[in-house]
């Protein structure tokens, strides 16, 4: 459904009506054009800030959708905020602390939840109605907290199993045949499977385990309550130790020297988000792969979900509103979605013929926005850093031998309560 044109309309004529008003209370006249008519009101300017500018290939995507925007009216100008990704996060928040910053953010969800905790942004639920704009209800739920809506979803990148469709014709439907492949394959220099399993790559390995979790039903909490060393959570990291121990995995490797290996066909299967489709393309173009949902008893599984934020200090907040709603509505959103590649954004959109030919597999990392489950732990988010460290280093103290699996997580929780005073 269609969000309400009318509705972009009046927040239009409102701030067309603002803007000339602060001409008058400044004094100042409209401004000429080259032929020394009246223009009438200047334009409001607002900041976009977003690490996706800076992307190879989407940053002139995305520049292109704030183009279009900018030609579509005469009120609102959208000008991106360039922040080198390294420090972004660390520079954004630090200016909203301030009592500054962009008007416009895509947070990943660390900072989301630290921002909404701080109060650092402001509330959308009056002006986004999400059953108009047919928002999807699977990520949208993550990004409202204790009732009040404090973004929607720019990019929601949901986890599959990629898989060497050379080396592997029939991808596995179970686990049992997920272990069948991965032991057949892994022969001299070839590994069957591979994930991280090192303490430092402890954000990577965090992103690996969620998927055996959710996929053997668990989660590391109820909510409320923490749910560490729950029999679903053992179960599913017994099954990613005894993967580990097998081995079918190549023991000791970070993530970029196993990718090269995906990449030159020496490893089968790996499990990644929708962004891997375009890494690993451009790492071999000629590598014939595709994407298959997870096998695991639980279709549940991780999504690297990216919110668009307004700042609660823009003084343009009704420019804001307005900028949102026009990327949110269908037409923008199918674009939106062209420049992400496999990745899904707010609304579900259709695939175009040439997206389709390229990455025919699309349609099944789509099928799984609604399954999907952002790496955090969920009543406890604005801890999951340090909940994470936690639970890497007793799950990895496992693989090590030093303890089973059961007691790792056993420890793992004693810990995390001692944290939050739980």
């Amino acid at each position: 459904m269609r969000a309400r044109p009318e509705q972009r309309f009046r927040t239009l004529a409102r701030l067309s009506l603002l803007a000339a008003g602060a001409l008058v209370v400044a004094g100042c006249s409209p401004a000429a054009d080259d032929t020394g008519d009246t223009t009438g009101s200047e334009p409001v300017t607002i900041t976009f800030a977003a690490s996706t500018f800076g992307d190879p290939g989407r940053g002139e995507g995305l520049q292109a959708l704030l183009d279009e925007y900018n030609s579509s009216q005469d009120a609102v100008i959208v000008e991106p905020a360039s922040v080198p990704f390294p420090t972004f996060a660390q520079t954004i928040l630090t200016q909203m602390g301030a009592g500054s910053g962009p008007d416009l953010i895509r947070f990943n969800m660390a900072e989301f939840e630290s921002a909404a905790e701080a109060g650092l942004l402001e509330p959308l639920t009056d002006s986004i109605d999400a059953d108009a704009l047919g928002l999807t209800p699977g990520p949208d739920q993550y990004l409202v907290k204790d009732g009040e809506r404090y973004g929607v979803v720019f990019e929601n990148s949901n986890y599959g199993l990629f898989y060497n469709a050379d080396l592997i014709p029939e991808p596995p439907t179970t686990f049992e045949e997920f272990v069948e492949i991965a032991q057949e394959l892994t022969q001299g220099e070839t590994y069957g499977l591979a994930f991280r399993q090192t303490q430092a790559e402890e954000a990577g390995v965090w992103q690996d385990i969620q998927n055996y979790v959710l996929g053997f039903g668990g989660g590391w909490s109820d909510g409320e309550s923490l749910t560490i060393d729950s029999p679903e959570n053992i179960e599913g990291m017994e099954a990613f130790q005894m993967l580990y121990d097998m081995p079918v995995i190549p023991q000791g490797a970070d993530a970029a020297t196993f990718r090269q290996m995906f990449a030159e066909g020496l490893v089968g299967m790996e499990i990644n988000n929708g962004g891997y489709a375009t890494a690993t393309t451009a790492n071999n173009p000629d590598l014939n792969f595709s994407v298959a949902e997870i096998p695991f008893p639980v279709r549940s599984q991780g999504t690297l979900l990216t919110p668009m934020v307004m700042n609660v200090n823009s003084e343009h907040k009704d420019a804001v509103v307005d900028f949102i709603t026009w990327l949110l509505q269908p037409e923008q959103q199918t674009q939106l979605q062209e420049v992400l590649g496999a990745s899904s954004v707010a609304i579900d959109t259709e695939r175009s013929a040439e997206s389709l030919e390229l990455y025919p597999f699309l349609p099944v990392l789509d099928s799984m926005t609604e399954s999907g489950v952002p790496q955090l732990v969920l009543g406890y988010e604005a801890r999951t850093p340090e909940l994470r460290t936690i639970i890497v280093t007793e799950v990895l103290s496992a693989l090590q031998g030093e303890k089973d699996m059961a007691t790792a997580l056993q420890d793992a929780q004693q810990q995390a309560e001692e944290l939050v005073g739980q």
